[in-house]
């Protein structure tokens, strides 16, 4: 569980205390008595295959920033709080990688997957390729097509898992 703390009250602008409420500890203003509570940071991750042959190949995104710098996981990003989670992942494989998908279905729904990440709900979706040339853009230093039998070194757990499942279905 993550520990978070306010130590201003954004009704008043009053310091908060930590307090019982709500049958956990939370933030309190010491002055108006307001609780403050924390929304959820949204991202979605999209699995995106496609044929090659007889086999089939994943598109991955070799990470700029951590965590993970260095390492590879497929593309993902942070829901913006007017968009559609479908548009978001959209968008982000094309920013990330210059591909274009269209959001086939929804694969998972994980909370807080990585230990060091930054989203506390990520929304996994499966996605399938329409085209576009394949190239690291915006928080991707890389991008490319990778054969199961061939998969670079994955950054994080949430892609590792993903990644065993797509291995263990085909």
């Amino acid at each position: 569980m993550i520990e978070r703390s306010s130590p201003y009250c954004p009704q008043c602008g009053a310091p908060t205390e930590p307090r019982e409420r709500f049958g956990r500890t939370r933030p309190v203003c010491t002055v108006c008595d307001t609780t403050v509570f924390f929304d959820p940071k949204v991202a979605v991750a999209v699995f995106v295959t496609r044929q090659c042959g007889a086999d089939q190949e994943l598109l991955m995104i070799k990470r700029l920033n951590d965590p993970g710098k260095g390492k590879w996981s497929i593309p993902a990003g942070f829901v913006d709080p007017d968009e559609d989670p479908r548009d978001a992942a959209e968008r982000e494989t094309l920013e990330e990688t210059g591909v274009r998908v269209r959001i086939a279905h929804l694969i998972d729904v994980l909370h807080r997957p990585d230990p060091d990440g930054l989203a506390d709900i990520v929304l996994v979706y499966a996605a399938e390729w329409l085209g576009g040339e394949c190239k690291g853009d915006d928080d991707a230093e890389e991008a490319g097509w990778f054969l199961r039998s061939a998969l670079p070194e994955i950054a994080l757990t949430s892609t590792r898992m993903l990644v065993a499942r797509w291995i263990e279905k085909t």
